[in-house]
């Protein structure tokens, strides 16, 4: 019988201990709408963007949760109070109707199912919120009891919990341990199969900062199929051919505006980009990124992001 891997980001029903694991050893920070991990760099908006970020870290399997706990926050410095004034009657304030509370958004049903036609993999874990469970080849599919959550998640002041039920807890590993609400028959392993046919990105937006020896240049395009994806370096050219996992396709080739090293140029894929780090072979300085961009006359500077 495996055990089930409890690292943030893994969680895979594993036999041998010494099994390579990929997982988020940080905790999670959510900050102004944006969401992330201590231990890497990417932040989106969505929730689910937020589960989809890509492990950073390459372990070992563990039953035991290892992340570090966040520093305790130290107390309030006590307040003393000034001596109460003498109690003045204030002018009486005018009564207006009070305002109306909005109703909460209806909560949605998640009415997807598994396409019978498309293959479960092995150690695959439902799709729907909340539920987690891993796929039995051995248990017949029409007992399968997927309790999860419909809603969205909320995070407000501090404390976390699904629009589609009341419970509302203060720690991010407490919200993922959250019942689901609602129970369905039949879990949601893979979900329909891909349409026909593939969506053509026309562009895509992306910045870049430098240091003296290279380019550092985002690309900002979700989901890209990371064993598909094809960059090709030449010294004055980067061509691109990068699939997404829902079936989307970018391709283009930047001119660039200064010749690099192939050899020493590298590429990386994320969550939400595709991060260049393109090896100078000159070691002059980039106004642009591409040679074909509009050029206003100032020079970036090493170290400070220009956008395009």
């Amino acid at each position: 019988m495996g055990s089930k891997c409890v690292h943030k980001g893994c969680g895979k029903v594993f036999t041998d201990p010494e099994e390579e694991c990929v997982y988020h050893p940080g905790p999670p920070v959510f900050h102004e709408g944006q969401k992330g991990w201590k231990c890497c760099k990417p932040r989106v908006l969505t929730f689910d963007e937020f589960l989809s970020i890509p492990p950073c870290t390459t372990g070992k399997h563990s039953t035991v949760d290892d992340t570090p706990a966040e520093p305790e926050k130290k107390p309030e410095p006590e307040q003393f109070s000034l001596p109460e004034r003498p109690a003045v009657n204030p002018a009486p304030i005018p009564q207006t109707a009070p305002t109306p509370t909005p109703a909460p958004a209806p909560v949605q049903e998640e009415s997807e199912d598994d396409d019978p036609s498309l293959e479960i993999p092995g150690n695959a874990t439902c799709k729907r919120r909340g539920c987690n469970a891993t796929y039995d080849a051995s248990a017949p599919r029409d007992e399968e009891k997927c309790v999860h959550h419909p809603g969205q998640p909320i995070f407000h002041e501090g404390s976390k919990g699904w629009s589609c039920c009341k419970r509302r807890v203060l720690e991010f590993d407490e919200f993922m341990k959250i019942q689901g609400c609602k129970e369905k028959t039949r879990h949601l392993f893979v979900g329909k199969g891909k349409p026909t046919g593939e969506e053509k990105v026309e562009s895509v937006r992306n910045d870049f900062y430098q240091t003296a020896t290279s380019v550092i240049a985002s690309l900002f395009l979700k989901k890209i199929d990371k064993d598909k994806a094809k960059v090709e370096f030449s010294s004055q050219k980067v061509e691109f051919d990068l699939p997404t996992t829902d079936n989307k396709r970018y391709k283009d080739a930047y001119n660039l505006f200064a010749p690099i090293d192939p050899e020493k140029s590298q590429y990386k894929v994320l969550g939400t980009k595709l991060e260049l780090t393109l090896a100078k072979a000159d070691g002059s300085s980039w106004p642009v990124l591409r040679s074909d961009d509009r050029w206003t006359g100032e020079r970036i500077q090493v170290g400070r992001a220009g956008r395009v």
